[in-house]
């Protein structure tokens, strides 16, 4: 390709780019040098320094070698120029080459619309830059509802050296995660979840000695969590729910780890007392097979604002201590917790759920103050503390289950109006119903315990 303006002439070739002006000097280049998609910004920087060349000829009238000295560095300083302000580092750009050619939109999303090569790739949407390096990549359509992306993560994602914050949208896609992820040497937020992502954790993830949140949640992850995952120092929340982990859980060392989610896994084996971190604020256990006593670690949590625990193996007694946490939900159930139930104090927390354990004893006068208590399928006996009464007639307890237990009275008027807005179960006990109340549908049918077990458990508790 040839273009003439005037005194000088640029010539375009497969091989070379050279501006020569009167015929006299030139400015050379190889296409090689040009990164692909910022030719048109390369082209119009060699074009200014043609028109440079060219005033510094007429104006100045200097010799041919010292024009072929000004041609280089007038050049050098175009090109640089553009380089350090409008292109990306070439690396960073092949790398989101590379990355957008695995993936491709859902039907219904359009994210890799403005992903246009030819263009700055540093204007894509999700992509962040500062300076020449991407230091954040956000794929996918983060908005509600948006059918999010397919594909497979590329290992190309390592490249992106400086990245600081790697997430993906809710979306299929599939495959393992890609070692090279290892290689974000200043990655701090990682999240890919809600996809079928696959395979096992990587243990290399272990080397992201910065990173703070890792969440990998509801996706399609087995294998065990790599010990070197637990002893990232940096870490404030690990959300690893909803996969298919096994194995035990390794303990934590940072001790700013606010958040551990690993409910909804087939973890197992038991947590010793310095396992996790007191800064613990958030800790979800649910739906696994974790065995052992719990006591010392819980007393060690005081920061606990949630804790769920249940469907588990969990044995040994419950510190009265848990129930004085900032706590607005406590989820125990199901497990094989026993012994007394003592709280310290008067229990503030909106939801307690102990139901299907083993705990014993009579009930805590301090559980009057909840409004959402669950103590069903367990062995509690004795009286129903006439706080709760109370305080089921005054309508502030809604839920009250006491159901198959082994308690032997309430003092309640058998025509006493119990408010359409709470909830009473007494039935499976050992004593006569004084009221008759609907219950759940998994109480069963019938109203009280056999006499013979009551007998049999009156002389066990005896012993």
């Amino acid at each position: 390709m040839l273009l003439s303006i005037k005194a000088f002439t640029i010539s375009v070739s497969h091989t070379r780019i050279r501006c020569s002006v009167h015929g006299k000097a030139s400015i050379l280049a190889s296409p090689e040098i040009f990164q692909q998609g910022f030719l048109l910004y390369i082209l119009t920087g060699f074009l200014l320094g043609c028109l440079l060349l060219q005033s510094i000829i007429e104006k100045m009238g200097v010799g041919f070698a010292v024009l072929r000295k000004i041609s280089v560095v007038v050049f050098l300083i175009l090109q640089f120029g553009f380089y350090g302000h409008a292109i990306l580092d070439p690396i960073d750009f092949l790398a989101l080459q590379s990355i957008r050619k695995s993936l491709s939109d859902l039907p219904g999303s359009n994210y890799f619309a403005s992903w246009d090569f030819t263009s700055d790739p540093c204007n894509f949407a999700g992509v962040y830059c500062d300076e020449d390096k991407v230091i954040a990549l956000n794929l996918g359509d983060p908005r509600a509802g948006s059918p999010g992306l397919t594909g497979r993560l590329d290992p190309a994602i390592g490249k992106l050296s400086a990245l600081a914050e790697f997430t993906v949208v809710p979306g299929r896609i599939i495959g393992p995660l890609p070692e090279s992820l290892s290689q974000l040497k200043n990655l701090r937020f990682l999240a890919v979840s809600r996809n079928f992502i696959s395979g096992q954790i990587p243990a290399t993830l272990g080397e992201l000695q910065r990173l703070q949140t890792l969440d990998l949640s509801f996706n399609q992850l087995s294998g065990s969590i790599p010990w070197s995952v637990g002893a990232l120092p940096a870490l404030s929340n690990v959300i690893l729910c909803h996969n298919r982990l096994s194995g035990q859980v390794p303990p934590f060392a940072s001790q700013t780890l606010t958040r551990l989610d690993l409910k909804h896994n087939e973890l197992s084996g038991s947590f010793s007392p310095t396992s996790l971190p007191p800064s613990l604020q958030y800790l979800s256990l649910s739906w696994n097979q974790f065995s052992g006593p719990v006591d010392l670690l819980l007393t060690r949590l005081t920061r606990l604002n949630y804790l769920d625990l249940s469907l588990n193996h969990f044995s040994g007694c419950i510190p009265g201590v848990v129930f004085s946490f900032p706590i607005t939900n406590l989820q125990l159930q199901r497990n094989y917790f026993s012994g007394r139930v003592e709280p310290v104090d008067q229990v503030a927390i909106p939801t307690v759920d102990l139901s299907y354990n083993r705990l014993s004893g009579e009930i805590s006068p301090l559980f009057a103050t909840v409004q959402n208590l669950y103590l069903n399928n367990n062995r509690f006996m004795g009286q129903v503390p006439s706080s709760l009464v109370d305080r089921l007639l005054s309508a502030s307890i809604q839920i009250l289950y006491l159901q198959h237990n082994y308690l032997t009275g309430i003092d309640i008027n058998p025509t006493a109006d119990i408010p359409l807005s709470s909830s009473l179960c007494l039935q499976y006990n050992c004593m006569v119903l004084p009221v008759q109340t609907p219950c759940p549908l998994k109480a069963g049918k019938q109203k009280t315990r056999p006499t013979d077990q009551c007998i049999e458990w009156k002389g066990k508790t005896k012993n």
